[in-house]
């Protein structure tokens, strides 16, 4: 691997624009005292290629068109009436106290995830009532650590049916809600999304 290109978007207001983060030869810095308004942002690059720290959002369509795997760092940027579309896995929004510099700036609300596909994906210190979900074939469990005991009380299909309620407990307090998608949690447990719905149907807490 050569050296990356550090593209620096800091210290700006940008509104209406559309910008394409898709170079993979680029490490791109978004923020500090960055904030955009009704644009359109183009994600292909992985997660380690894309900085965020300090950046306001407001009412932005983000398209990711590759998988965008375990990025937390959309904890330190306050997202508001934002719109994601794509491939989202292991990624945190929200507010979570302490996590690394620029925690302080993190925020989410009024954010549409309908045409996101989530998975192990997570909203932190933020009221999941302002946000709209992706529906079947993901879930969303609502206060996932304060609802683990009630989901312990069934059992879950599979070989592995356990691994999702006993994990719950494993997440940071301000956790707020958890996106699953449902074929990844079937293979995980061993079992069928069907067998995994007529669990999930039980439970008011899960939104699917």
């Amino acid at each position: 691997m050569g050296w990356l290109e550090n593209v620096l978007i800091e210290d700006k207001e940008i509104a209406n624009e559309r910008l394409e983060l898709t170079d993979k030869n680029s490490l791109y810095f978004l923020g500090p005292n960055l904030s955009l308004r009704n644009c359109t942002v183009i994600l292909k690059v992985s997660a380690r290629n894309l900085i965020i720290v300090g950046a306001r959002f407001f009412d932005c369509t983000f398209e990711v068109r590759q998988e965008l795997k375990n990025h937390q760092q959309w904890v330190k940027a306050s997202l508001k009436g934002c719109r994601f579309k794509g491939r989202l896995t292991g990624c945190d929004f929200g507010h979570w106290p302490n996590y690394g510099t620029g925690w302080e700036h993190g925020a989410i609300a009024d954010c549409d995830f309908s045409e996101a596909r989530l998975d192990g994906c997570r909203i932190m210190g933020a009221d999941p009532a302002t946000l709209r979900f992706p529906r079947w074939p993901c879930f969303t469990i609502l206060d996932p650590i304060g609802h683990a005991p009630e989901l312990r009380s069934v059992k879950w299909p599979g070989v592995h049916g356990d691994i999702i309620p006993d994990t719950l407990l494993q997440n940071p307090p301000a956790t707020s809600a958890l996106t699953y998608y449902a074929p990844a949690a079937a293979r995980l447990l061993e079992t069928t999304p069907e067998e995994l719905k007529a669990v999930i149907e039980k439970f008011d807490c899960i939104l699917y």
